[in-house]
């Protein structure tokens, strides 16, 4: 079986492997999701118990969905796993308490709560289909939200309406801009005592109505979504605290300035936030008092560009200091640091990307330590580093927890440790378990292996030392010119050339069907420095490009069997978008590309993303003129290269109009193109997932190369 049908069995070989994991507080079990199968994409829940290195399966969706029961998930639970860009079935999410005794989950719209000593699992009478359903810290209740509305669950059994309105208004959910742009997928926080709630109440009133429709399905009414484009009003989003007993209050921020809600933190130490303008070049970390509801600010946050936040931030230490992630751009520095009040407590050289938790303290210390995943020097690498927050530590101090090459995340509770690393030695992403030091179990993986192991030339080209890779096929002989086949993304947020056998596999495959594949990390993408990834503000479009054609050149010199007159390039979403810009505004270099998914205007893409990066379109037309495809289109042909289209007709993220248009001002220009329609698909069928589509796209290539 070759590797398109591979991949499309097995979820590009992620079926049967580990994931969602999470530590008990006091690392006495380990909590995850697993299919059963490398073809099963029904994931299960499993608890392993540390001491004995025993996994126990919980929940089992077969066992709880009857034969009669589809378990058609709701449309928040849609909406929140295509945020998420969840495709696995079965359990999609769990929540547990801090001590995770007890879990819920959502399972076809149905509440389930798991006893995860015990192994129990109980399905739990709610008022109507569930999403997101969170147990109290105490393990007693369970909240979720149901239609919009906001409900608890108490001991007893009896079920509550804690918030909720008619209308355009959810109360406990995520709007689509925190959930698509801002890395924020909740909408409501426990209080650390289950005695009280933070909620999110979203009014969707001022919102543009924008009407998704697949044509296929023409006995189906169009769908009407809330979609905040470039320039337009956003969702109104504010907090309350909400007490168990009726109690109401609300939390007091400017929000006329700040509209953007990014984070929410609530533990000992009370609830922190922090909070955006609208282009979000400044912003605030506020506490908030849960008996009044006001703010105070711990600390601001502002670049001339754009703010960029570290995720697991901000939270409270257990001395009282406020934690915070930013970037030190003074005296030299070029980085992404954590700070304590001010207070730097990771050194320059570390690249933070996420704050993981706290780690029981080291030897003699008495605060604990924090897990924190970065890089150091090598953006295609992220490592897990142990760093002190103890006061009077002597400043900096880090430990780094992974050494080989690869990409470590962590999931820690006590003294526990679990590492999941994916290399390119490797199949798949190794899960193991760590207590003070020492590796004690690992996480059973069931994913199918790949049928063979990608070698991709992982290097820094160019005088900006842009990270790319060379993949050649597995039967090639130097000597012999291969056409070029450029596999991009390019975007802000996202890498490409990662040091994991799993960025390669698909690659692999175009690689052996006769060209040399390259793929960039052009500046605008993190891993390197801010100031690489911010220079792309407002000139997005020339940077991306510059950077990929000027790395080409570069590869080629290094790699004399580059055939730079027969070149290619290949992407999905904004990936789409810089292969149609590269063929239409550098067609002397690229013969031919696969826009996927193509933001063709951004006018017509969200406000969060587009304007963090070109400003509103009312104040900067010209910048939105620059950057669009359907603007260049109509432009005067000279030397027009074939463009192939896909889009998914569904899509509520990059919306099948943005395909359309396009096709439509390339055919009234006389550019050559097609245009693929995928029905019933939404932003989530990524360029090559169908075995077939994958066919299609090399038969367009070897066509027009």
């Amino acid at each position: 079986m070759e590797y398109p049908e591979l991949a499309a069995r097995t979820r590009r070989f992620t079926r049967g492997a580990p994931r969602a994991v999470t530590v008990a507080s006091d690392g006495s079990r380990v909590i995850f999701l697993r299919s059963p199968g490398p073809e099963d994409a029904a994931d299960a829940l499993w608890v392993l118990d540390v001491e004995t290195s025993t996994e126990r399966l919980i929940a089992e969706p077969a066992a709880l969905l009857t034969d009669d029961d589809t378990g058609d998930l709701p449309a928040e639970e849609r909406a929140l796993r295509e945020r998420l860009r969840l495709s696995a079935s079965g359990i999609g999410s769990y929540a547990t308490d801090p001590a995770a005794r007890v879990a819920a989950f959502p399972l076809g719209g149905r509440l389930f709560r798991a006893d995860l000593v015990t192994g129990d699992v109980t399905e739990v009478a709610t008022a109507g289909p569930v999403v997101d359903p969170r147990p109290d810290p105490t393990g007693r209740r369970i909240a979720y939200v149901t239609s919009g509305n906001l409900h608890v669950i108490h001991a007893d059994g009896t079920d509550a309406l804690l918030a909720g309105e008619e209308g355009d208004v959810t109360w406990g959910l995520a709007e689509f801009i925190a959930a698509e742009e801002l890395d924020r997928f909740r909408g409501y926080w426990w209080a650390p005592d289950g005695r009280s709630i933070l909620a999110a109440r979203v009014d969707e009133s001022r919102v543009p109505r924008w009407h998704l429709h697949d044509p296929a399905r023409p006995e189906v009414a169009p769908t009407s979504v809330a979609y905040p484009y470039a320039g337009a009003d956003n969702a109104e989003v504010t907090l309350h605290l909400l007490d168990l007993e009726g109690g109401w209050v609300d939390v007091h921020w400017d929000r006329e300035t700040y509209p953007y809600l990014v984070s929410v933190h609530w533990a000992e130490g009370g609830p922190l936030i922090t909070v955006l303008r609208r282009l979000q070049q400044h912003g605030l970390v506020l506490s908030v008092d849960p008996r009044t509801g006001e703010t105070q600010v711990h600390a601001e946050l502002a670049d001339p560009r754009w703010v960029e936040p570290v995720l697991g931030t901000p939270s409270h230490l257990p001395d009282g200091r406020v934690l915070v992630g930013g970037e030190l751009a003074h005296d030299g520095y070029d980085a992404r640091c954590l700070f304590a009040d001010g207070t730097l407590l990771t050194p320059p050289s570390l690249y933070v990307r996420r704050v993981v938790g706290r780690m029981a303290a080291g030897a003699g210390a008495g605060s604990p330590d924090l897990l924190v995943e970065a890089s150091e020097g090598e953006p295609s690498e992220q490592h897990l580093f142990r760093v002190r927050t103890a006061i009077g530590a002597g400043g900096a101090e880090i430990r780094p927890l992974t050494t080989a090459p690869g990409w470590h995340v962590g999931a820690v509770g006590g003294d526990v440790l679990v590492v999941g690393s994916a290399s390119l030695d490797r199949a798949g992403t190794h899960w193991t378990i760590w207590r003070v030091g020492k590796q004690v179990s690992v996480i059973t993986s069931y994913a199918a292996k790949p049928p063979y192991a990608p070698r991709p030339v992982l290097e820094r080209v160019a005088d900006r030392r842009l990270p790319a890779a060379v993949l050649y096929p597995r039967n090639h002989v130097t000597g012999r010119r291969l056409p070029v086949l450029l596999d991009v993304y390019g975007g802000p947020g996202h890498q490409e050339v990662l040091a994991t056998r799993a960025r390669w596999l698909e690659r692999q495959w175009w690689a052996d069907a006769g060209f040399a594949v390259v793929t960039v990390d052009n500046r605008g993408t993190p891993g390197v420095a801010p100031s690489f990834e911010k220079v792309v503000h407002r000139r997005v479009a020339d940077v991306v490009l510059t950077d990929q054609v000027d790395a080409l050149s570069a590869l080629a010199g290094k790699h004399p069997d580059l055939d730079l007159d027969r070149v290619s390039i290949r992407g999905w979403s904004f990936g789409g978008w810089l292969a149609g810009l590269a063929v239409l505004r550098r067609p002397e270099i690229f013969r031919c590309g696969i826009a996927g998914a193509p933001v063709t205007d951004w006018r017509l893409y969200d406000t969060a993303y587009t304007e963090r990066y070109l400003g509103l379109p009312s104040e900067n037309p010209d910048v939105y003129a620059h950057h669009s495809l359907i603007e260049i289109a109509a432009e005067p042909v000279h030397d027009a290269r074939p463009l192939l289209l896909i889009h998914g007709l569904v899509d509520d993220n990059v919306v099948a109009a943005h395909t359309l248009r396009l096709s439509a001002a390339l055919l009234a220009s006389g550019r050559p193109h097609s245009v693929i329609p995928l029905t019933g698909a939404t932003h989530m069928a990524a360029g090559g997932v169908g075995e077939q589509l994958l066919r299609l796209e090399l038969d367009f290539i070897r066509r027009n190369l």
